[in-house]
């Protein structure tokens, strides 16, 4: 199959250049060890069938030599043998931290009582999602999320996107896995299917080796897919699974599943953004509800492409999370993280984009051009909201956003009178 460029390529080649080892983590079926055999020259696969029961007593054992081959040496699913890690480290030093000797993957957190030294200078963690629209070929790539940050004077006007709404529709259905991306439309959204499947089947129990109720792990995915994109409590969650007569659970129970789909990146819940503008008590410091993939919804939901074109606000909800999975991709070397901003009088930014050197981006993600007015009055209300604050306190004040932007499915790319930029999410790239 051909392969597709991926951001994570050049994050993987620069961290090969300055670490001794990389770590690629993420969920499941996104192309972390296809990614990393582009650049290594020897691989182990822990979970080869003919040889997994030779390679663990070899871990117990002696797993220095498993770290044996040419190099970078590729690890793929260490988690298996935790002991891999203290040994990746300890190789690495006593190679004088000489770069490019390991490359590990793993789909699942480890537990960390299992590793003695964090790796901290020697082992480089990067994350992996689902492929964005850029990376699967349907966006245009005609506006950079970097230039947008770094460059005062970029001119977006004019830039179009190159999927309509029926279309970006199909795209979050099908997801970005990589196995789908050369299928028919139709086998490709049974790729999703099965990996909703599979985690609820297999994965939820295999995570941390302890046992869980298959029907349980369905209810909750499901329940989290009827909330996306909100601030549903997990009382309400715990109801919604419990209204169902075959199911009896308690709230740790609850916080247990949750735990292991956190584990295994299938659940990615975003966090409250809370700048001292607004008195503390009218903040909403509630998570917001997502996925690591829009498709993981659709297949919870159970529901179609066609089905979904008729309930444009369900999928204005998906929407939201395919904005942030690509958001996240294309800011991934900036070392970003993402949160929401909402309060009580109901002005609220979906997300706010952090990087590391504390530039931000107020966001809002609409679906239609008819929103777009009420998304741009939000952003700049906050905006006057920290001026009005910095105003009255000089003493400490907050940044202002760098950015103030709208992502929408819509065809064509501008930047307002106002100083928001209204950017088709199929027109992003990094």
């Amino acid at each position: 199959m051909e392969y597709f460029e991926r951001v994570a390529d050049q994050m993987l080649r620069d961290r090969l250049e300055a670490f001794g080892a990389v770590l690629i983590e993420g969920p499941k079926w996104t192309g972390k060890t296809t990614t990393a055999e582009q650049q290594a020259k020897s691989v182990l696969k822990m979970q080869d069938p003919d040889m997994a029961a030779n390679y663990l007593v070899t871990a117990e054992t002696k797993p220095s030599l498993l770290l044996k081959g040419d190099q970078p040496r590729l690890i793929d699913e260490w988690q298996d043998a935790p002991v891999i890690w203290d040994a990746v480290r300890t190789a690495v030093d006593n190679a004088g931290g000489k770069p490019g000797q390991y490359i590990l993957t793993g789909s699942n957190t480890v537990d960390e009582s299992k590793i003695k030294h964090t790796g901290t200078g020697r082992i480089s963690r990067m994350r992996m999602l689902p492929m964005s629209l850029w990376e699967s070929h349907e966006s245009t790539g005609e506006v950079s999320i970097h230039e947008l940050f770094d460059n005062p004077n970029y001119d977006i006007d004019g830039a179009r996107g190159k999927l309509d709404i029926p279309e970006l529709i199909r795209a979050a259905c099908r997801g970005g896995w990589p196995a789908a991306l050369q299928l028919s439309k139709k086998a490709a959204t049974m790729i999703a299917k099965n990996y909703f499947n599979s985690v609820c089947d297999k994965d939820i129990s295999s995570v941390d080796k302890t046992q869980r109720n298959p029907k349980v792990a369905r209810q909750i995915l499901r329940s989290y897919a009827r909330n996306i994109s909100t601030f549903a409590k997990k009382t309400s969650i715990l109801a919604d699974v419990t209204a169902s007569e075959e199911i009896d659970i308690s709230m740790d129970t609850l916080d247990d599943y949750i735990g292991a789909l956190e584990k295994l990146f299938v659940i990615q819940d975003v966090e409250a953004w809370c700048p001292a503008i607004r008195n503390k008590s009218a903040l909403r410091s509630a998570p917001k509800r997502g996925f690591c993939d829009p498709s993981i919804a659709v297949a919870a939901l159970n529901v179609s492409a066609e089905g979904l074109e008729t309930q444009l606000k369900t999928f204005g909800f998906i929407f939201e999370q395919m904005c942030i999975r690509d958001l996240k991709a294309y800011t991934a070397d900036f070392d970003s993280r993402v949160s929401h901003y909402h309060d009580r009088y109901g002005l609220e930014a979906d997300w706010v984009l952090h990087l590391d050197d504390e530039r931000y981006a107020l966001i809002e993600c609409k679906l239609g051009s008819k929103e777009i007015e009420e998304g741009a009055g939000h952003l700049n209300e906050i905006h006057r909201l920290i001026r009005e604050k910095n105003l009255k306190e000089k003493q400490v004040p907050l940044r202002e956003p760098d950015l103030k932007i709208i992502i929408t499915g819509g065809p064509i790319a501008y930047k307002r009178k106002d100083g928001v930029f209204v950017i088709p999410l199929a027109a992003l790239k990094p």
